[in-house]
C-alpha cells in the first residue's frame, strides 16, 4: 500500500495573515485561489515584487498598523482607526502624535512592563521551588 500526502492548502485570507499583508490589496489571482503550504513558503522565501511593495508601503492590516504605532489593536479601535493604513499614513500619525496615540502608547508600555514583572515573579517562584528545602 502506498501512502500519498495530500497538499495542505489554505484560504487566501489565512495566507495574507501569515504574510502580514492586507488581503484586499493583494492581486486578484491571490485573492481568488487557494494557497498551498509550498506556495506560502515560496512567497516567504522569495517574495515577488507585489508582496515586497505591500510590505514596504501598505496598505497594512490592523495588526501591522498597531505594531508600527506601538499600540494594541483595541487601542487602534479606541483611537478611531478601523481601516488599513499605508506606511505614509502611519508616519503622518506618528508625526502628528494625537492625544489618543500618546495615551495608547503609554497604556501599551504599562502592559509590557507588567508582563515583564509577572514573568520575573514567576521565574523567581520557580527558582525558589527548586532550591534546597529546610
Amino acid at each position: 500500500m502506498t501512502s500519498h500526502q495530500t497538499t495542505q492548502t489554505m484560504k487566501p485570507a489565512t495566507a495574507a495573515k501569515k504574510l502580514g499583508v492586507y488581503l484586499e490589496a493583494t492581486p486578484a489571482e491571490f485573492r481568488e485561489g487557494v494557497v498551498s503550504r509550498a506556495e506560502l513558503n515560496a512567497l516567504q522565501a522569495d517574495p515577488p515584487e507585489w508582496l515586497q511593495e505591500l510590505r514596504r508601503n501598505g496598505p497594512h492590516p490592523r495588526p501591522v498598523v498597531a505594531a508600527k504605532l506601538g499600540v494594541s489593536i483595541a487601542g487602534l479601535a479606541r483611537g478611531g482607526v478601523a481601516d488599513a493604513l499605508t506606511t505614509e499614513q502611519i508616519e503622518e500619525l506618528k508625526q502628528e502624535s494625537p492625544e489618543w496615540l500618546q495615551k495608547e502608547r503609554a497604556t501599551q508600555a504599562e502592559v509590557r512592563k507588567e508582563a515583564v514583572r509577572i514573568k520575573e515573579r514567576n521565574a523567581a517562584r520557580a527558582e525558589q521551588g527548586r532550591g534546597p528545602r529546610s
